[in-house]
């Protein structure tokens, strides 16, 4: 391929994988204040299994460039951009356009992996690993000798969750199915099979008194008995709603449901919180506290991938242009750890 060509995958609308088309162009031009970066590698995330049957929250019209995450080379900079940046591998948050051999980037939006990181390891830390710290840290703010429970504690978020929290100094209780329970063992996490009866009653068998913070993507019934899982002064974080990802109708309803659950528990005087995550919340903040919050978040995260206090393991590394491939793979549910996709 020529040196200035480049490529993307383009969802059309609401298709199968294999659905996806790839499109060519020339790569980019850095504005002022602006990168281009050469992709190394970009992830499958839960969000593009949902934005391909548009049921994204928030997700922009149709056509656009999924890929919520990234991880590359800069190969250019913009006016007023340090020249020293060419050449260092960078990390960035996105929610779109990161199925890309290029994109154009702020670079105040960009982080720098730190040397000794490959780019298929640190891309499997950014959406997931600034998730968690952030509902860790920022939103549940657990402490030593706390107790939590992780829902999904074999997926992208709930591993590296239940790892962040083992390094807190915290016990976890991890929900998976069974297959998965061995290698939860070997993280330090209690686990608990989500497919054999009762969930609650097992986790208060665990805890009797309650969990110190329940991190809960489910959605649905689970929000409701997370609450309920709360010792007093426990805080529930819901960042999702996965048991509807297959549903038809409003994409927003099963968030608003949680919105206003969590609105209304935190009326009652008890002392327990309730909060729905979202990443992109914070720009609310304004702009800049915002990027300098992610910024902060991301660095810790690849400061404790680097450190060996989390590891996230690559289930599948694929051709960009096999992306239709490395989605249906991600549907399945047949694989542990990230799928990568590397132009």
């Amino acid at each position: 391929m020529e040196t200035d060509r480049m490529f993307q995958v383009v969802l059309p609308g609401i298709v199968a994988p294999e659905g996806l088309e790839i499109r060519h162009g020339r790569v980019p031009q850095a504005g002022r204040g602006q990168v281009v970066v050469a992709v190394e590698a970009s992830g499958v995330s839960f969000a593009e299994q949902q934005m391909r049957r548009g049921r994204y929250y928030d997700q922009p019209p149709f056509p656009f460039v999924p890929g919520y995450d990234l991880v590359g080379r800069v190969l250019a900079t913009g006016a007023g951009v340090d020249p020293g940046l060419t050449g260092r591998r960078v990390a960035a948050l996105v929610k779109t356009g990161g199925w890309s051999s290029h994109v154009v980037l702020d670079a105040a939006d960009t982080v720098e992996v730190p040397d000794g990181l490959a780019a298929d390891e640190a891309e499997t830390v950014v959406v997931n690993g600034i998730t968690a710290w952030q509902m860790l840290h920022r939103r549940a703010r657990v402490r030593a000798g706390q107790t939590v429970l992780v829902h999904g504690a074999s997926g992208g978020v709930g591993s590296v969750l239940a790892q962040l929290a083992r390094a807190a100094g915290a016990t976890v209780i991890g929900t998976a199915s069974a297959r998965h329970h061995d290698a939860l063992r070997d993280l330090g996490v209690i686990p608990v099979d989500y497919r054999s009866g009762d969930v609650a009653a097992r986790v208060r068998d665990l805890a009797p008194a309650g969990v110190n913070a329940v991190f809960d993507h489910v959605g649905g019934r689970s929000v409701i008995d997370s609450w309920h899982l709360l010792a007093a002064g426990g805080t529930l974080v819901a960042y999702g709603s996965a048991s509807t990802r297959d549903d038809t109708g409003s994409k927003q309803w099963p968030v608003l449901k949680i919105l206003a659950r969590t609105w209304l528990w935190n009326t009652l005087p008890n002392g327990r919180r309730a909060f729905f995550y979202n990443i992109w919340a914070g720009r609310a903040l304004g702009k800049d506290r915002f990027r300098a919050r992610l910024r902060t978040d991301l660095t810790e995260v690849l400061a404790a991938l680097r450190r060996g206090d989390v590891s996230a393991p690559i289930a599948a590394r694929l051709p960009l242009t096999r992306a239709a491939e490395a989605l249906r793979l991600a549907e399945s549910g047949t694989v542990t750890g990230k799928i990568v996709l590397t132009p």
